[in-house]
């Protein structure tokens, strides 16, 4: 299986804040702007390995600015790391007003997705290569960002994270 470049599964997409996309307060609502990440961030799953992908977590979202009705919403979509079925996807997300000109960052966020087969089993990915600086430092954290995600699915015990017991203990 040929590894690929994070550059490869890079997804920008764009969308206009209509009425039915807003709540009371004029405002996107979250659960909408999360459907649009999650499309963005399977996208980039898909470009990766070439085959249909399934959303398994989704990391914090905090909100940092508002995105307003007739506001364009921007989302870029890139995996971050791959593991053995499994890929991190980060996403970055802004607000842009196109009658004032000004573009404002919203949030970023972190979706994890697993690569399936015909039968619905999981299936191997390609290893990852990152180009630039921002794309390592987001690579090499990937490894810590799943032992935190495994531990709180359950998934694997705090013992054996060694990513994350490097960052509390000194031995």
């Amino acid at each position: 299986m040929k590894e690929k470049k994070a550059s490869e599964t890079k997804v920008n997409m764009s969308e206009l804040v209509l009425p039915n996309d807003t709540n009371f307060y004029g405002s996107l609502m979250g659960g909408r702007l999360m459907y649009w990440m999650d499309i963005a961030a399977g996208i980039a799953a898909g470009k990766h390995c070439n085959f249909s992908c399934v959303t398994v977590s989704v990391d914090n979202i905090s909100f940092e600015a508002a995105i307003k009705l007739g506001h364009v919403v921007h989302i870029e979509a890139q995996v971050s790391r791959s593991f053995n079925t499994s890929m991190e996807i980060h996403i970055k997300v802004w607000g842009e007003d196109l009658t004032q000109q000004y573009k404002y960052r919203s949030n970023e966020a972190y979706l994890t997705f697993v690569a399936i087969d015909a039968n619905g089993k999981p299936r191997p990915v390609p290893a990852l290569i990152p180009e630039n600086e921002e794309e390592k430092k987001i690579f090499d954290g990937a490894l810590r960002r799943r032992q935190l995600r495994l531990i709180l699915a359950k998934k694997m015990r705090p013992e054996d994270a060694t990513e994350l017991k490097a960052l509390f203990t000194h031995e």
